[in-house]
């Protein structure tokens, strides 16, 4: 049990690691360059660690504790998903509400630090944070509602390790859902088509234009905690095909970078990100997708023909 645990530990902090790089590359690629290496982004982590931080006179003990805080939600909500078949550090009944209730702490942190800045520029990016937390947040709560609607647990472990045999209405269940995560981690993790985090210009920013006023450990914290919320999100994703395919870790953690990686990769180079009045419109329509999917699954649990 313990191996097992490690483990999965392991392979959390793994893609967690790997999803940036698979998006730098793929990109890469795609554009026709070179690109930088894969580990570039950990590099860029060392830079970060070895710098101090600064910090403005006008700003109070909340805006230094907040990436601290920032980085423990995510990691806390890491520690909450399972990869397959193996056992996450944190498992009880009701864990997929703390797993949303602690991402939205960390939502609240870094809006409160950007807010404490008095900066116009922090406060308008931490008002729209706000805005999109509360348009994507129901899609969240009304697809992990799905799950433990169809599946009869709130647990993420029971959740995905429900499958005895082939059943055709889990496997579309599954399928929909993994569909419907994904679609928050573009959201969640602040990419194209929502944010385009390699631009800096304050007017268009979201997450980013929160951060101006870190550096350091700081930023570095906040740049883990962005990449533990897009692996916890995308293992999710990965544990609902997994369920209704192979149901391994082997298998699952794979796809977990595979699906975001390829995704955001394909994403980021062939569109554009949106105008900021697009925005909602985007976010309204996963939670419209997040409704759907629930009343599908609640028709297919009391097994009636759609």
């Amino acid at each position: 049990m313990i191996v097992k645990t490690l483990l999965n530990t392991l392979l959390m902090a793994a893609v967690a690691i790997a999803i940036p790089g698979v998006i730098n590359r793929l990109r890469a690629r795609l554009a026709g360059r070179k690109g930088v290496s894969f580990f570039q982004h950990l590099r860029d982590a060392r830079l970060l660690a070895a710098k101090g931080a600064v910090y403005s006179h006008t700003t109070t003990l909340l805006f230094r504790v907040a990436p601290a805080v920032y980085l423990a939600a995510a990691i806390t909500a890491t520690l909450l998903i399972p990869v397959a078949d193996l056992e996450p550090i944190i498992s009880f009944e009701g864990d997929i509400i703390c797993f949303a209730y602690t991402l939205a702490l960390a939502r609240a942190a870094l809006i409160l630090a950007a807010m404490d800045t008095g900066s116009s520029f922090e406060g308008m990016g931490a008002s729209r944070e706000a805005l999109y937390g509360a348009l994507i947040e129901p899609a969240l709560m009304i697809g992990f509602a799905t799950l433990a609607m169809f599946c009869g647990y709130t647990t993420f472990a029971d959740i995905f390790a429900v499958k005895q045999s082939f059943d055709l209405h889990l496997t579309l269940v599954m399928l929909l859902a993994a569909y419907l995560f994904l679609r928050i981690t573009f959201v969640e993790a602040g990419r194209v088509p929502v944010e385009d985090p390699r631009t800096h210009l304050e007017l268009t920013t979201i997450h980013e234009v929160m951060c101006l006023d870190y550096g350091g450990i700081d930023m570095l914290m906040i740049r883990i905690g962005g990449w533990l919320k897009t692996a916890a999100f995308s293992m999710i994703a990965a544990n609902a095909i997994a369920t209704v395919s192979c149901f391994k870790w082997w298998f699952a953690a794979p796809v977990a970078i595979l699906l975001t990686g390829v995704s955001v990769g394909i994403v980021e180079s062939t569109q554009a990100r949106n105008k900021l009045s697009r925005n909602t419109t985007f976010m309204v329509t996963i939670s419209a997708l997040a409704a759907l999917i629930f009343f599908i699954g609640y028709l297919l649990q009391l097994d009636i023909n759609i």
